[in-house]
């Protein structure tokens, strides 16, 4: 395939869906409960739903939506750190602009900016960089989150503030790993899952071998998936496969972008410039072992949680707000009681309804409040 609609051909994903039926007839535990499905990724979500998958699907089949939205799964006291960093006097601080609506425990960068902060929107560290050049005489901050994906941009945006001797640069490292992340829910007693479509764009990063621990030792099947709706279809269709064959391996449906030992330039300057946390806290799923990075000693000029005294302070979501069971795939985020009430994209009351990748968003968007029934769901190309 060369072009963007071939992989949203309607009768390929027909066929795709004929597949899958039949697959889902075939399993003895569908005759009990559905299959539970988890896309890790918050790229996949929105798919799911622009494309009207999850409504195409079986009843047998039922998707789960993880936490592979970086800026969803950030806590409160973090974003409370990255105000007091932008308040201070003569500071420039930037960040992606999907974070810049989440809500803090008092206000979000926005209503920070609003009052007064510098707070600037950039696409990529090297921008943040390129303001530190631009003004000497001021601090910059860049606000670095993100999963393995964008890990390597702010390690090289280091690396190369280092070589030309720039002083007045640092990041609030927020960058989290998925593998400690997947592992915790597979954990977790509130949720049976049967599968796993695996996350494209960090697995371009990282490859597929760092998830051979779900096959090897939890016995789940994983599928890397592309994000069109051919390729979610597929890796759909994939996993169903393995659950009746008996099989569970690591499959990598998405092999046209996705390496199988990820990305050696970028893997090398990850291993250069970070280090493991022992531990870092997730909305809604907690403190995870070694499931965050942090800057090493030797990048240690550049790191803002070392250069500026923080409040470092755990804050518990609004008691309304039930990001942490949709992070988790414990209840749907139209199941949430301020869903498409008190919590909407303008006035957001959790982090899900703010991303592009949020699960929230996702269902606002392009699903409303109720579930689609699959009799009405049709694919929009």
């Amino acid at each position: 395939m060369k072009y963007a609609d071939e992989f949203r051909d309607r009768e390929k994903a027909q066929i795709l869906l004929r597949e899958i039926r039949q697959l889902a007839d075939s399993i003895e535990i569908t005759k009990k409960r559905p299959l539970n499905i988890m896309e890790v990724c918050g790229g996949h979500t929105h798919s799911i739903f622009r494309y009207g998958l999850e409504g195409m699907l079986p009843p047998s089949i039922e998707l789960i939506h993880g936490p592979g939205c970086p800026v969803c799964v950030l806590p409160m006291g973090r974003v409370d750190d990255c105000v007091a960093i932008a308040e201070r006097p003569g500071m420039i601080f930037t960040t992606f602009g999907d974070a810049m609506r989440v809500p803090g425990s008092k206000k979000s960068l926005l209503q920070a900016k609003a009052a007064g902060a510098d707070v600037r929107m950039v696409y990529s560290p090297l921008d943040a960089l390129a303001l530190a050049r631009k003004h000497p005489d001021q601090d910059v901050v860049f606000f670095a989150l993100g999963f393995e994906t964008t890990m390597p941009a702010t390690a090289f945006t280091i690396l190369q503030a280092e070589a030309e001797g720039i002083t007045n640069f640092s990041i609030f490292c927020n960058h989290i790993t998925i593998v400690p992340t997947v592992k915790a829910i597979l954990d977790s007693p509130d949720l049976q899952l049967d599968g796993f479509l695996g996350p494209g764009h960090v697995s371009m990063v990282i490859g597929n071998s760092p998830y051979a621990f779900i096959a090897d030792y939890y016995k789940r099947p994983m599928v890397v998936a592309g994000f069109e709706p051919l390729d979610v279809l597929q890796s759909i269709w994939m996993v169903l496969k393995q659950i009746v064959e008996k099989r569970a391996e690591v499959e990598n449906q998405y092999a046209r972008i996705v390496p199988e030992h990820g990305n050696p330039p970028a893997l090398e300057a990850i291993g250069k410039v970070y280090e493991l946390r022992d531990f870092f806290e997730w909305r809604g799923l907690g403190s995870i072992d070694h499931s965050g990075v942090r800057l090493k000693e030797a990048y240690a000029r550049f790191d803002a949680e070392k250069r500026y005294a923080l409040p470092n302070i755990s804050i518990a979501d609004p008691s309304s707000c039930q990001c942490g069971e949709v992070l988790k795939g414990v209840l749907k985020p139209w199941q949430c009681k301020v869903f498409g009430t008190a919590c909407t994209p303008e006035t957001p009351v959790g982090a899900l309804m703010v991303s592009s990748e949020g699960a929230c968003a996702a269902y606002y968007q392009y699903g409303g409040i109720t579930r689609q029934s699959p009799a009405d769901a049709d694919m929009v190309v």
